[in-house]
């Protein structure tokens, strides 16, 4: 029966070299790949929160029926809050 190898053997052991690249990948602002950000979010900030299931489940179900993204729907609902505190609304 052979026993299982420790991982002991672990640190001791030299960590091999990363394979050298042709070209260094570009990076954005953000420390991300340049390729990877799709072309929509260029210019863009995520804005995000943690809301209830039963919260989140109401404004998916809103934006289905009305056929809009949950985006444009967050949007108007920033810009109503904006326009409530006396602020001008910004837009999608």
């Amino acid at each position: 029966m052979s026993r299982k190898p420790s991982f002991a053997n672990l640190r001791t052991a030299t960590p091999k070299p990363a394979p050298a690249t042709a070209e260094p990948t570009p990076v954005s602002s953000g420390d991300k790949p340049a390729q990877a950000r799709p072309e929509s979010r260029i210019g863009r900030k995520q804005i995000a929160g943690f809301f209830t299931p039963e919260m989140s489940f109401a404004m998916h179900m809103l934006a289905r029926r009305q056929g809009r993204s949950l985006q444009s729907l967050m949007a108007e609902a920033f810009n109503d809050v904006l326009r409530k505190h006396g602020e001008s609304p910004i837009g999608e």
